[in-house]
């Protein structure tokens, strides 16, 4: 089991950043979509409402660990297209230092459709994110910790072994790129990471194509954490498996961007050397305030105002 000592210093966030189409179609996937004919699926969804956000999983880990108070760096590829998300991203503090652009591509571009049950069908164009390997990790400096986010496959594999090599403790978060690895590139992410993070499905494939147990990957990492939505998340570190309650949010508005928002509170715990305890309600109440709002990173709040959520959420001052 991995016991890493977090340095002072900042984030190095790798992953993709996209513009999000996000759709909301006003009823049910299971009403329009037959079981048995699955094998020749021709649906079209009537979406009355739309919008473009500013997205891609680096974007908003980042976003969000910037209302923490925490500059979180990014390192990712993005296109021609990327000047009003650069806008976005110095209006907010977010850095742009490792940022390269791509002349060639379009930024990274997400086509969401979300149903009345906050199920998801995304498609996604990667555009930029096909060249994200030609950053290098050792091209940042001052770096305490990373996190290998969802981007291009590539740029993945070339992330995380450049932490590994470098001896910077990294988040594994594959995320929706997971279906793009096969079990061996999964059990060697799991060797080289120092933590792992991943919702109930992706929990479910990982376990599948690596042939591991909880216990297998807990015993190599120095967590493992398994988010379950509304059941909260369970963190599987130092031989103990601790539960953290889901804070409830004021409403249910939109779940894109949630786990990104719970990654960032993951990264805050790290950097301060918080228990996980207070880590993970940290990321459970993020992604509670950010399901209260449309977009990945419209939602707002001050420090004082996060604490006092946090002490109605769980009883505790934080």
């Amino acid at each position: 089991m991995k016991s890493p000592v977090v340095q002072k210093g900042k984030a190095l966030i790798c992953g993709s950043m996209a513009f999000d189409t996000i759709m909301v179609f006003q009823d049910q996937f299971k009403n329009h979509i037959l079981p048995d004919k699955v094998h020749m699926l021709n649906v079209s969804f009537l979406v009355l409402n739309m919008r473009r956000e500013f997205g891609g999983c680096a974007g908003n880990i980042a976003y969000n660990l910037r209302l923490l108070g925490d500059p979180g760096y990014v390192m990712a590829t993005v296109g021609h297209d990327f000047g009003p998300y650069a806008e976005w991203m110095d209006k907010h503090g977010v850095p742009r230092d490792y940022l390269r652009a791509i002349d060639t591509e379009h930024t990274g571009q997400a086509f969401i459709t979300t149903d009345l049950d906050n199920n998801q069908i995304t498609a996604f164009h990667p555009g930029a994110m096909g060249h994200s390997h030609l950053n290098k990790v050792g091209d940042s400096q001052g770096v305490a910790l990373g996190i290998v986010a969802p981007d291009g496959r590539d740029g993945m594999i070339h992330h995380a072994q450049q932490f590994a090599e470098a001896g910077i403790p990294f988040i594994f978060d594959p995320g929706q790129g997971l279906p793009m690895f096969g079990g061996e590139d999964l059990r060697a992410f799991i060797e080289q990471a120092t933590w792992v993070t991943v919702n109930e499905y992706e929990w479910s494939l990982m376990a599948e194509r690596t042939g591991w147990s909880e216990a297998d990957i807990a015993g190599r990492v120095a967590a493992l954490i398994v988010t379950k939505g509304g059941e909260g998340s369970t963190i599987y570190a130092g031989g103990r498996e601790i539960h953290i309650p889901a804070a409830k949010p004021a409403g249910v508005v939109d779940p894109t961007g949630c786990g990104d928002a719970y990654r960032a509170g993951l990264i805050h715990g790290l950097l301060h050397g918080l228990p996980w305890e207070t880590t993970g309600r940290i990321a459970s109440l993020l992604g509670a305030l950010k399901i209260e709002t449309r977009g990945t990173q419209n939602h707002r709040f001050t420090l004082p105002e996060f604490k006092d959520r946090y002490l109605a959420s769980f009883g505790t001052a934080l």
